[in-house]
């Protein structure tokens, strides 16, 4: 489904905030002031308050106030808005306050002769109102005080939501609500917006999650809106409705003034302010949101959508990633009416376990699978008022791809089982119990997170049931169970078979994404029903607070150590499973220097989790047809990762900054080597035999604790300390004072997409650049929006990033786009545009501006930490790159309080004179903007074109860079086409850290 990133922005002017004599007057209160809605129920570690209201035109609102005791009995945000000076001074702990609002319509409402307008009317309802017309005003006002927005269209709801920094909270919410009002929409904007809906859909072609979901779609009955093409791009929304004369800005109105109705709404507002302001504020914005009094949307007759003869069959499928994949799926009636009972959770838990006995289990022993999914996802997709799905997907290996039929008999064998023994009490509570533990101890979530759940929430529970009604199993209801159960069988299955070996045997095209399939019967059900065996555990159930623990070493990075980690962790993951059911998290990673050990979770147990993981890596070893499947499973990880335009991008551009970096083509040509098991134990001995271990512990463990399992490391492996302090960075190359350009063609024939990254290096600079430079991004981030993609429309993606590459200072420009509408070259000059109007703008910044976007960071910095994790990667960062200023944020708050305008345009101006160091890297799709400059050697990505290619093969050769020329719009640019040349007569930085 569409997932708009919606951070759009431009200068606005402010306007007034409505004053509670223009809204509705909060309802008199017996009692105290400001109490909790005692009807709402929530988590006992929970501390915020909670109030619910509706008002006249039927809005229905959740009034969240995080403000503790303490905090309410200091003196009045009043008198900190009444002070024009800035105050670095905290009065109160600082937080994001957040509003969130969910309307009970989607793209299930899509009119037939324009799919995608629903979504496209989410985009649209940001480009100004009638009070605030300043097209990208609102995210201008956000920018300015450290805020975020984003939007979402789902099949049947759409939400928006934002944050900011709390003292600009009512403002604010009224800039916000307007669009709900008085949206402008002008047809200018329309046109223009048009081609951020085409980027995103060009965008989302490449996902197989995406080319998934729109065959299953297709496979609805004819008039059933799952079938609707919901993302909707330039052919639905412009080109085919000026030739059928439709009026796309007048149907987006007619649109809006049918679905945004006020009794359609839920809003959600969270803030460190008492609830009785939440209340005033809310009551005296959102009155004006008109209501038009007609029902809403309502599909709950259109049932049984996939009772067709089309879906109970098998359809191979050609991925875009070179993987295998089964996902057998049944459509079932909508379960949303027992989410009290839960029947999807408790199969999903049963079908899904990954201990001993389970049918991962009994896969992973097979060596047919990695990784195994069943449930459903609660999305508008899997679940709505018409249908819900259940899925049983399952990450083959190559050996399970060949064997994909007793795979899928083992999954119905299973499924036998559970409903010959039927729903178990036992285990459901069981289940119940770790559900409620996990809420009685559930962290805090980011409020703009919090308030997105909770107004979607409160479409589909009732008020009691607000906060957990996604969350907890209420009630045991074996009929109710039983009911899902008994219909997950294979005569009433789907089964899509995903696998790069059916390139060139699917004649089938899915229209709107080009998916090649094709279309068998069912596997025949004989056998299928036979008695199989399965046992489930009891899981033990923890009680205390969180807690992580990091542990650090330093082998070579290659790839025999990529399939050391993958293969280590695939030993844990039966042995370590009950403690993932039980709330305790582990992670293995293989980092560029080293192996990153990471636990999460209650402390009671948490040591025995980690002396497992020890335990496993002192006694590493491997079956060959373990290590057989992680080989062909990293050489399809490495394809991936190069298929990907921003991924290729950032590999290029870090092998060319990055001494000694292996990037991964050179890891995906090493793979390709005659590895084997002798390879793999003669590395892990080498591995362990000198290591140097880091670790951070934070949490409920006393320090005596804590050197105990370092201790228990140095036990169990034995290893001596290396004969030198290893490096934690990479020495980065000093680049030319010069432009360089690389320009690289994407590997992926199929795909449009083009990535264009413009990267400034600063140098070696200390604490107060890095600050500087975070400061100056910031100002960038709304102008880069407006310039590149609203005015412009180079892409859905554009950004500004400040870069830290192992120490060196640096920021960029990115765009995202694509080469059926613009070639890289285009969209360099048009970035090197917005880095001259940018400058003129810095000259020309306003004292109040500079201030406003200094108070805003400064802000930021403050802002208490929602989670334990929050702080922990702050402090592990400095762990593992050994600088240890763990008062990282208060040094750069210092800095930001005495930072000059003047000393900030002065530090963006020494990046913009001829001797600047500027690198160019451009990621080239495939598209006619691009063959214009490359000729026939640039595969356009026209439907005739990927026709012509799908002839042959469908995936291009990975192995191998392929540069191209500049284009005479970029002929002084130095071209970069062997990188180890170009860097191999290059200065190196010393290694570098940030210290003070």
């Amino acid at each position: 489904m569409p997932q708009t990133n919606k951070a759009r922005t431009s200068g606005g002017s402010a306007g007034e905030v409505s004053g509670p004599e223009c809204g509705e007057p909060p309802p008199a209160r017996a009692g105290e002031a400001d109490q909790s809605d005692p009807v709402i129920v929530k988590s006992p570690s929970d501390p915020k308050k909670y109030r619910y209201i509706e008002l006249s035109n039927g809005l229905k609102a959740l009034l969240i106030s995080d403000l503790t005791q303490s905090e309410s009995n200091r003196e009045p945000v009043a008198k900190e808005e009444e002070d024009s000076d800035i105050s670095y001074k905290m009065s109160y702990i600082i937080s994001q306050s957040a509003a969130a609002l969910c309307i009970s319509v989607g793209s299930f409402s899509d009119p037939a002769d324009l799919p995608g307008l629903a979504h496209f009317l989410e985009h649209m309802v940001f480009m100004g109102s009638e009070k605030y017309p300043a097209e990208n005003g609102f995210d201008a006002f956000l920018k300015k005080h450290g805020g975020s927005d984003n939007a979402s269209t789902d099949c049947e709801r759409t939400i928006f939501k934002f944050d900011v920094q709390r003292k600009y909270l009512r403002e604010a919410l009224d800039r916000w609500v307007q669009f709900f009002i008085g949206p402008l929409m002008i047809p200018d904007a329309v046109d223009r917006e048009v081609e951020a809906v085409d980027s995103e859909y060009q965008m989302a072609q490449p996902l197989d999650s995406n080319r998934k979901e729109m065959l299953f779609g297709g496979l609805a009955k004819a008039g059933h809106p799952m079938s609707k093409f919901f993302w909707g791009n330039a052919q639905t929304l412009k080109n085919e409705p000026r030739e059928k004369n439709i009026d796309t800005y007048e149907r987006l109105r007619e649109f809006w003034r049918r679905y945004y109705s006020a009794h359609y709404m839920t809003l959600a507002v969270q803030s460190k302010e008492t609830l009785d302001n939440l209340e005033e504020w809310v009551r005296a914005i959102c009155i004006k949101i008109p209501n038009n009094g007609q029902p809403r949307a309502d599909f709950s007759d259109l049932q049984d959508p996939f009772d067709t003869p089309d879906f109970n069959k098998l359809y191979r499928v050609v991925p875009v990633r070179k993987i295998h994949a089964l996902t057998i799926s049944w459509a079932l009636p909508p379960q949303d009416k027992h989410y009290r009972v839960k029947p999807l959770h408790y199969i999903s838990w049963l079908i899904g376990h990954e201990g001993a006995g389970s049918v991962l289990s009994l896969l992973r022993k097979k060596c047919w699978a990695l990784a195994l999914f069943g449930g459903n996802s609660e999305s508008g997709f899997d679940q709505n008022t018409t249908y819900s799905i259940f899925s049983v997907s399952i990450t083959l290996s190559d050996e399970g791809f060949q064997n994909f039929f007793q795979v899928i008999h083992i999954v119905f064998q299973y499924l036998k089982m559970l409903q010959s023994v039927g729903p178990q009490q036992r285990i459901y509570e069981e289940i119940q119990k770790i559900e409620a533990n996990e809420f009685h101890y559930q962290e805090q979530m980011e409020p703009i997170e919090f308030v997105a759940n909770i107004c979607e929430n409160m479409q589909l529970f009732p008020k009691e049931d607000f906060l957990r009604g996604d969350q907890l199993m209420f009630e045991y209801n074996p009929e109710v169970i039983s009911a899902p159960l008994t219909l997950l069988t294979p005569a009433t299955a789907n089964i899509l078979l995903l696998s790069p070996e059916h390139d060139g045997r699917c004649p089938l095209n899915e229209k709107w994404f080009g998916t090649q399939y094709s279309v068998e019967g069912n596997p025949p059900p004989q056998r299928i029903w036979e008695k199989f065996a399965m046992t489930f555990l009891i899981f033990f159930i923890p009680w205390r607070k969180y807690y992580h623990i990091n542990c650090l070493f330093f082998p070579p990075s290659l790839v025999l150590f990529d399939l050391f980690v993958n293969i280590l962790a695939h030993n844990l993951a039966e042995p370590a499973y009950d403690a993932d059911v039980a709330q305790l998290e582990y992670m293995l990673f293989p980092g560029d220097h080293g192996l990153f050990i990471r636990l999460k979770g209650f402390n009671h147990k948490l040591p025995l989790l980690l002396n497992l993981i020890v335990d496993h890596l002192a006694n590493f070893s491997t079956a060959p047809n373990v290590f057989s499947m992680y080989i062909e499973q990293l050489k399809k990880t490495y394809y991936i990762i190069l298929i990907k335009p921003d991924r290729l991008g950032r590999d290029v551009r870090l092998q060319i900054l990055e001494h000694h970096r292996w990037s991964v083509m050179q890891k995906y040509e090493a793979i390709m080597a005659d590895l084997g098991v002798t390879d793999l134990m003669d590395f892990v001995n080498r591995f362990k035999a000198e290591l140097f271990v880091e670790g951070l512990i934070q949490g409920n463990f006393t320090s005596a604790e804590s050197k105990e399992f370092l201790q228990y490391f140095i036990e169990k492996l034995q290893y001596k300390a290396p004969p030198a302090e290893p490096p934690v960075l990479f020495r980065v190359v000093e680049l030319p004072q010069t432009h360089h350009l690389c320009k690289v063609q994407s590997l992926n024939k199929a795909d449009a997409n083009s990535e264009v990254t413009v990267y400034y290096q600063t140098g070696l600079k200390n604490l107060r650049e890095h600050t500087l430079m975070e400061l100056l991004v910031m100002h960038m981030e709304e102008p880069c929006f407006d310039f590149l993609r609203t005015k412009e429309t180079l892409g859905y993606q554009v950004y500004p990033s400040c870069r830290n590459t192992s120490g060196v200072l640096g920021f960029s420009v990115t765009v995202e786009t694509q080469a059926t509408k613009f070639s890289t070259d285009f969209v360099e000059g048009k970035i090197e545009a917005f880095l001259v109007s940018f400058g003129e703008k810095m000259v020309n910044l306003s004292d109040e501006a500079f201030q406003t976007q200094v108070t805003a960071l400064i802000k930021l910095k403050e802002c208490e930490d929602t989670q334990l994790g929050e702080e922990v990667d702050r402090n592990w960062f400095e762990v593992v790159t050994q600088q240890y200023v763990f008062d990282r944020l208060n040094k750069e708050i210092e800095v930001l309080k005495n930072v000059t305008k003047d000393e900030l345009v002065s530090f963006f101006m020494e990046h913009r004179h001829a001797s600047s160091r500027k690198l160019s890297i451009h990621v080239v799709g495939f598209g006619e903007k691009e063959k214009e400059t490359h000729g026939d050697d640039q595969s356009s990505s026209s439907p005739e074109s990927q026709d012509t290619e799908r002839k042959t093969s469908s995936y291009g050769d990975v192995s191998e860079l392929i540069f191209l020329p500049a284009s005479p719009v970029l002929a002084k640019a130095s071209r970069i086409t062997d990188i180890r040349a170009f860097t191999s007569s290059l200065n190196l930085h010393p290694y570098h850290k940030i210290l003070q």
